[in-house]
């Protein structure tokens, strides 16, 4: 019986002091929560009381900060400084708390105490790398940027370089707007070590793609060429800046930056090589064709000579074919470079590239599909050959077959690449040409069984373009599913591959004449504006493309059809103005599409934000 009482007992004591705890946390809960409404209304008065009580319970930094600020706003100093003063030598190794003591006698306009007290502290700090971050993010916290950044300069130096706070540093400045400081300390980081430097590069492309008014990467470009004034025989500063060019494609710069370093240290020329490949890709050919040509001229014993020998053909033939400005003599001459160059490097494995774009060339520019079909069937019987080389000259054939009207040859060979090469990306291609070629010959659901498998393509370009031709197909089918409006459209398609323009553009006419509205029309329009400007009849491209921004605005080819019509502006008719507000326009109104990066750094470069 005394121990069932004794049990009895205690259950019960144990229950009041739970209940007792209950009733004190939940009070305080209460406190917290309206001490908080006070201070975010500044009723400093309640708030204080509140907080008094709160930080006289549990001494926590959570109610220590707007208590003290109370205080503050309450003008009751003396009692601030006191609990200050007691926080600092229960706490003498957390910066904020000697900090706030600044800041007190900032707040009591006693100016000479506040600075000396912040000296102090500096002075005195602890020879700690965090224990220095927290001491410069407690000036940051209370506004004292200047003794924020005179903590990391002291720091810098009695630490003897075993960290150099370029990072901390630098964001101070960046907040400050102060960008060539900001700069200056990026660089300074890669010469305390080199180890920095792939941080340091993801920060600064970071900053370079998503800043708005290219202060901050004319900073950068500033400092780096002041360094290379300064120290010209240090080749790291060129490095950065070729790489800083190569970033904001600024491949003029970029190519200069390549080959004064490739002279400096004697090399074979691959920065430039690389340059090269870069300016092709974003379309700056005469920088490529610049910097293959410095390759070239270093002599075939160059080990990129012959791969810039042949990839300099491909880049001039891609400015000629990329404009409508090109004449027959450009076409002729290119083709005479072509076979120059085969005569002086022969025809073999090495040179089937060079067969290849030359019988592209011949079939679909210069009406010579007949010497262009024997060249390739002479690059098919280099049995030496690579065989991915091959199965492209296989594809080339094809489709010159197919352009001739040889429809059931084209899909044979389409399809012998495929069987050969079914996981590979060069088999997706032939696979999604052969789902073309069922496209223009008017077997849309055979063409779409083959594009719907191709849309899970490892090659990204092709299951994008397996996608958007399968949703033509299925977004055009008529009601009775009978693809009338489509059939022609694709017959269109098919006459413009063939480079039969006039006819192309007659077919086109018929789906309008035909149908008094129909979701294919936008396409028709687009398709109209493509062949008018491989025309050379680039106003009428104009008016297509105006049509689709007036009358499709919200459809697949709105911001197809903007970016389009900017680039004209900017490339053929030079008028900077409108092809700004185009560009705009594109930033603005379609901020997901995949034009609006270049949109932005044209729209930069046409501004003068980008100077080279």
């Amino acid at each position: 019986m005394q121990n069932v009482s004794f049990f009895k007992y205690g259950l019960c004591s144990f229950i009041l002091i739970f209940f007792i705890n209950f009733i004190s946390f939940s009070q305080t809960d209460t406190d917290e929560q309206l001490a908080a409404q006070y201070y975010q209304n500044k009723e400093y008065d309640k708030a204080n009381v509140l907080y008094e009580k709160l930080f006289n319970i549990k001494q926590e930094f959570i109610y220590y900060t707007p208590y003290l600020e109370c205080l503050v706003q309450l003008k009751e100093f003396k009692k601030a400084e006191k609990i200050i003063k007691k926080q600092i030598k229960l706490h003498p190794y957390i910066p904020q708390y000697g900090v706030d003591l600044g800041y007190l006698y900032i707040s009591e306009s006693d100016d000479k105490k506040s600075k000396e007290q912040f000296e102090s502290l500096i002075k005195n700090a602890q020879k700690d790398k965090q224990y220095i971050i927290d001491l410069a993010n407690a000036f940051l916290l209370r506004n004292q940027t200047d003794y924020a950044i005179q903590t990391y300069l002291k720091a810098r130096k009695t630490l003897n370089g075993s960290y150099p706070f370029n990072f901390e540093l630098a964001e101070i400045y960046n907040q400050q707007k102060d960008y060539d400081k900001m700069m200056e300390e990026y660089i300074s980081l890669l010469e305390y070590s080199k180890s920095y430097l792939n941080e340091v590069q993801g920060i600064l492309q970071t900053i370079i793609t998503e800043e708005t008014d290219n202060k901050k990467s004319t900073a950068l470009k500033n400092v780096l060429l002041l360094k290379i004034k300064k120290n010209p025989d240090e080749i790291f500063y060129s490095e950065m800046l070729l790489w800083y060019s190569t970033q904001i494609k600024d491949f003029e710069m970029a190519l200069l930056q390549a080959k004064a370093i490739d002279r400096r240290n004697k090399e074979e020329g691959e920065r430039v090589f690389d340059i090269a490949r870069m300016a092709t890709s974003n379309g700056y050919y005469d920088v490529a064709i610049s910097a293959y040509q410095y390759i070239i001229d270093k002599g075939s014993d160059n080990y990129y000579f012959l791969n810039s020998r042949m990839e300099i053909l491909d880049v001039k033939y891609l400015k000629i074919t990329s404009n409508s400005t090109y004449t027959k003599q450009d076409l002729i001459s290119l083709e005479s470079d072509y076979k120059s160059a085969l005569e002086e490097i022969g025809k073999s494995a090495s040179s089937i590239p060079l067969m290849k774009n030359l019988a592209h060339l011949q079939a679909f520019y210069l009406e010579k599909s007949g010497d262009a079909i024997k060249l390739l069937y002479e690059a098919l019987d280099i049995k030496t050959a690579n065989p991915i080389a091959l199965a492209e000259c296989k594809i080339e054939l094809a489709d010159i077959l197919l352009m001739t009207g040889e429809v059931w040859e084209a899909t044979l060979l389409y399809s012998q690449v495929e069987k050969a090469f079914k996981d590979e990306p060069i088999g997706h291609q032939a696979k999604f040409k052969n789902a073309k070629l069922s496209y223009y010959i008017g077997e849309f659901e055979w063409a779409k069984a083959q594009l719907d498998v191709l849309k899970a393509a490892t090659s990204k370009l092709i299951a994008n373009d397996a996608m958007a031709l399968s949703l033509l197909i299925s977004d055009n089918s008529d009601m009775d599913s009978s693809y009338d409006a489509l059939r022609i459209y694709s017959r269109a398609d098919l006459l413009e591959f063939r480079n039969k323009y006039d006819d192309a553009l007659l077919t086109l006419d018929t789906l309008f004449k035909k149908y008094k509205y129909h979701s294919l029309f936008d396409e028709a329009y687009y398709k109209k504006a493509e062949i008018y400007i491989n025309k050379g009849l680039n106003d009428s491209a104009v008016v297509y493309y105006q049509k689709i921004i007036a009358e499709y605005p919200y459809d697949i080819l709105g911001d197809d059809a903007m970016y389009k019509l900017a680039v004209m502006y900017e490339d053929i008719y030079k008028d900077k103005q409108k092809a700004m507000d185009m560009y705009e326009k594109l930033m603005t109104s379609y901020p997901g599409s995949t034009y609006v990066v270049e949109a932005r750094r044209r729209f930069r470069a046409l501004r003068g934000d980008v100077v080279n």
